[in-house]
């Protein structure tokens, strides 16, 4: 891959030599015990190149053109000069990856652009593993001198917490003329938005996106929002047109001077940086409870028992816990 010696990752990375960016993040994505620590070395020396990046987080309901969104977005700020990366948490598939390969073929001009880089995340087949793998891949971009992340949501479910917990500004899009205009959308993804983006505002569906607008701004005004400092906006655009994309980043860094005046941002990292931290630990837990020998030797006979109804799953799990205890 690269060998064993942490400078040849760092320095890489620090170069902008796009191939060992692409090494270093397979090396993070990498079971292998090695590997894995030598990962976690070259992640923590790029630590203090880190944090300048505006981190975005962006998901949407199925059919909402998400993927020509992030293409004409992210192209749109490399002809500004920004270097962009865009990744993604995908834990639905750990047989074919999801949808982010083809996601990756759709965005076809930005996948060739110079100040670009797209990265499909890894199949691990638990939400935590692609997580953790794309908390990290993120701090490797920034230390790489992208100044702009977009993670992206293409799982459904307990994703878009899990992105919402490792960005600066969430995006919500959504889809207007599609009967009920709160169809579709759950509550505490609503909650999560920093902004709704109607999207495929454009053409005869202007209107519908429009009124689409007006019923998604009363909703939100029924939430409480997460900070005083701002209230989530509801904009429409279009991917296609282009139009209301640039207001839409205009919105995004009128965010992060906000909340950047008042310290909340600073604020929001340093809860983000301890419930990573809090993750891997749970993760760690996990990964020692299934790796030791004496765990192994009983945990099939033990999950037999349960499943039988011979023992109680409390009395099966107090048993195994004891042993891992015991073997202290």
């Amino acid at each position: 891959m690269g060998g064993k010696d942490p400078d040849y990752y760092i320095d890489g990375v620090r170069s902008g030599n796009r191939r060992i960016l692409a090494k270093t993040i397979t090396l993070i994505e990498s079971a292998h015990p090695i590997h894995r620590q030598l990962g976690r070395t070259v992640v923590d020396r790029l630590l203090p190149f880190t944090g300048t990046a505006i981190r975005l987080g962006i998901t949407g309901v199925p059919g909402v053109g998400k993927s020509t969104f992030i293409e004409s977005f992210g192209t749109m700020l490399v002809e500004k000069g920004h270097r962009v990366a865009v990744l993604a948490v995908d834990p639905s598939s750990t047989r074919s990856g999801g949808s982010i390969m083809a996601d990756k073929t759709r965005m076809e001009r930005l996948s060739v652009a110079p100040g670009a880089f797209i990265r499909p995340s890894p199949s691990g087949g638990t939400l935590g593993g692609v997580a953790r793998m794309t908390r990290e891949t993120l701090l490797v971009c920034e230390a790489a001198g992208f100044d702009v992340v977009v993670v992206e949501t293409v799982g459904v479910g307990q994703s878009e917490t899990t992105v919402a917990s490792m960005v600066d500004f969430f995006l919500v899009l959504m889809l207007a003329g599609a009967g009920d205009e709160l169809q579709g959308i759950k509550k505490g993804v609503l909650e999560l938005a920093d902004a709704v983006a109607i999207n495929k505002a454009d053409g005869d569906n202007r209107e519908k996106a429009e009124k689409a607008r007006r019923s998604y701004e009363m909703a939100l005004h029924l939430l409480n929002p997460a900070t005083h400092t701002w209230s989530p906006p509801v904009l429409t655009c279009s991917a296609l047109t282009l139009d209301g994309v640039d207001t839409l980043w205009e919105t995004i860094l009128d965010y992060r001077k906000r909340l950047s005046a008042t310290g909340e941002l600073d604020e929001k990292r340093r809860r983000q940086s301890l419930a990573w931290m809090w993750s891997r630990i749970e993760d760690g837990l996990k990964e020692r409870f299934y790796d030791n020998p004496a765990i192994s030797d009983r945990l099939g006979d033990i999950e037999a028992s349960v499943e039988r109804g011979d023992l109680s799953p409390t009395v099966g799990a107090d048993t195994l816990l004891f042993l891992l205890d015991k073997d202290r």
